[in-house]
């Protein structure tokens, strides 16, 4: 039996060529931009439902290329989030990404308010004015997409909002009442799937887009 190849870059490449031709065999067809997003948060987690989970608005992920482009914050609701997104790429475009759910301030607030850390992150980064013309991603916490829809219906715009909560309980709410929004551009997937794997996987894709994309498909 020959082993198969040991290199990075020919790894990668064969699985988005697997994945690319399975997409093909299923007759799935995306535009190019949130092509790129599927394919990615496919290739994260091996899970070829995701082709058809995954939804967005109109111009939403060039929405979400640009902001990056243009050095945007990103927020997440967790950890696992922030340390996934490629801080490589995200300072090479001049932004920066926060987390605020394990700060003291965020855990007594959450507390007194009777909510989430997560949450009350994203409501201090607000505060913060972090999140004007920034991408929030949420991959954890349903409370926490319910806090930014509750924030855009307050006059926010963020560039976009990425909601891609697991879970049973306030998923599919959060995410039904993000999908209402018509004035902030989101990235959703449908359901009870999703997670801070999926979240990483659209925010590095559209790092990607940033860097790669030539100008005119984004500006």
């Amino acid at each position: 039996m020959s082993m198969p190849s040991r290199n990075p870059e020919t790894i990668a490449a064969d699985s988005f060529a697997f994945i690319r031709q399975q997409l093909q065999v299923g007759k799935y067809a995306f535009d190019p931009p949130l092509a790129a997003v599927v394919e990615r948060v496919i290739h994260s987690t091996a899970d070829f439902e995701f082709a058809e989970l995954t939804c967005a608005s109109e111009n939403a992920v060039m929405a979400g290329a640009r902001a990056l482009r243009t050095g945007c914050t990103v927020v997440t609701d967790v950890h696992m989030v922030r340390v996934g997104i490629s801080a490589r790429r995200l300072e090479e475009l001049g932004g920066a990404v926060h987390c605020f759910v394990a700060e003291d301030e965020v855990r007594t607030r959450a507390m007194a308010a009777n909510t989430t850390r997560s949450a009350m992150g994203l409501r201090m980064a607000a505060e913060r004015g972090l999140l004007t013309g920034g991408i929030i991603a949420v991959g954890n916490a349903p409370t926490a997409l319910y806090e930014a829809v509750r924030l855009v219906e307050e006059g926010l715009r963020p560039a976009l909002i990425i909601g891609v909560p697991v879970g049973f309980v306030g998923t599919l709410e959060s995410k039904t009442a993000l999908m209402r929004l018509t004035n902030v551009p989101w990235i959703v997937t449908a359901g009870f799937k999703g997670g801070s794997t999926v979240a990483v996987a659209i925010v590095n894709a559209l790092l990607r887009l940033a860097v790669d994309a030539p100008s005119a498909e984004i500006d």
